[in-house]
């Protein structure tokens, strides 16, 4: 077994699940197995290595390797945590190996893209290839929530000349992908018993007066807010709650909403947007509340990545003959990375339509082949 099957193996038989907001509980949650196991891998190179506490049990860990006479930084960029194990047909972290593929929870997304990377990693630590960059690997927590921890690392200062971010692409090059915003909207009302409805003001019905309007928000997003490369923006409701009983006529209701967003939009403004179209077309008085975004993520835009484009272009072309550039329409750690001024771009073995599944799977020859193309294009020097 290589090394980087060996590691891809050891990293999905440990558990590192976000809860994502949901009440879970169990002794699989969050990423501390991982980031002990990482600081371990790190010590063992003998290279600089830095934990940055997010949350409990919630650490980033930050290794830098310094090539003699370097001078550009490359930052590799990973996450940590999986989304929940829900539904799963198979062993969430047996890591079996049947047919070329190894199986489990965060095999796909992201933990073959993390092994690749860390492989890569301890190759040039080993072999110091001469006129090779510098290197960080990052490997942050909690990207499938609320990107705590790419925000962290970004707010400490970290410096790079480009940036790989790791996501499964299928050896592909993504450069562009939207950003998302997430908050609640809130109906109020007033309770009684539902013996005698009419004493009360219904909050799921006035929530009924609004969803409607919201479809037909979301239906103008798309027809009027349109990029070349990722198409429109887009909006959804995607969870409801409301009531406390079936016999209480209810006081709140509440919904969730995804609105999807596009280079060069304005996180900050996105709710507002969206209340002042309602308070416009609602034909009565209906009192609704909008949360402050519990997510705000900013899209990915291609400019400025060229450079690291071509360079990664180059690199797979050499191992696996070809390669595309494109835009995908979900979010990474990568626009934040962006924000901070650093060019950068997404790659990874797997295929996103993979990640989150009942019986999660990444191909191992992808894996040894991402960790050589990002071996290459670090010793591919300045």
């Amino acid at each position: 077994m290589t090394e980087t099957t060996r590691l891809l193996r050891d990293l999905v038989a440990l558990p590192s699940v976000n809860p994502m907001g949901r009440p879970l509980q169990g002794d699989h949650l969050y990423e501390h197995r991982v980031s002990a196991y990482l600081e371990h891998f790190f010590r063992g190179l003998g290279v600089p290595c830095e934990r940055q506490t997010i949350a409990p049990q919630r650490d980033n860990v930050v290794a830098r390797w310094e090539s003699p006479g370097a001078n550009k930084t490359l930052l590799l960029e990973v996450h940590q945590d999986t989304v929940p194990i829900d539904g799963m047909t198979i062993d969430p972290f047996g890591a079996k190996i049947e047919n070329g593929r190894l199986y489990g929870r965060g095999a796909c997304d992201i933990k073959g893209g993390m092994a690749a990377m860390l492989a890569a990693f301890a190759r040039l630590v080993r072999e110091k290839p001469r006129g090779a960059m510098n290197v960080i690997l990052a490997c942050t927590v909690d990207e499938e929530f609320t990107f705590l921890g790419v925000q962290r690392l970004v707010r400490d200062g970290v410096r790079a000349d480009f940036a790989v971010v790791a996501e499964p692409t299928q050896m592909h090059i993504v450069n562009a992908h939207k950003g998302a915003v997430r908050w609640h909207l809130t109906t109020t009302g007033r309770s009684c018993h539902s013996s005698n409805p009419d004493l009360g003001i219904n909050a799921i019905y006035r929530m009924g007066q609004i969803l409607p309007l919201i479809a037909r928000y979301a239906d103008k997003l798309k027809a009027s807010r349109i990029d070349p490369l990722l198409g429109p923006a887009t909006l959804s409701v995607g969870r409801i709650e409301g009531g406390t009983s079936v016999n209480t006529v209810p006081d709140s209701c509440r919904i969730e909403i995804d609105r999807r967003v596009l280079p060069g939009e304005d996180t900050s403004t996105v709710p507002d947007d969206l209340a002042q179209f309602l308070r416009k077309e609602l034909r009565e008085e209906v009192p609704f509340e909008c949360s402050k975004p519990w997510l705000s993520s900013s899209a990915l835009s291609p400019a400025g990545s060229d450079d690291i484009v071509a360079r990664l272009g180059t690199v797979i072309d050499a191992v696996r003959g070809s390669h595309r550039v494109m835009a995908v329409p979900y979010g990474t750690d990568a626009s934040k990375i962006a924000q901070a001024g650093i060019p950068a771009i997404v790659f990874g073995p797997g295929d996103i339509a993979q990640a989150h599944t009942r019986d999660e799977w990444v191909a191992v020859d992808e894996v040894e082949q991402a960790s050589e193309i990002l071996y290459r294009l670090a010793a591919s020097g300045n």
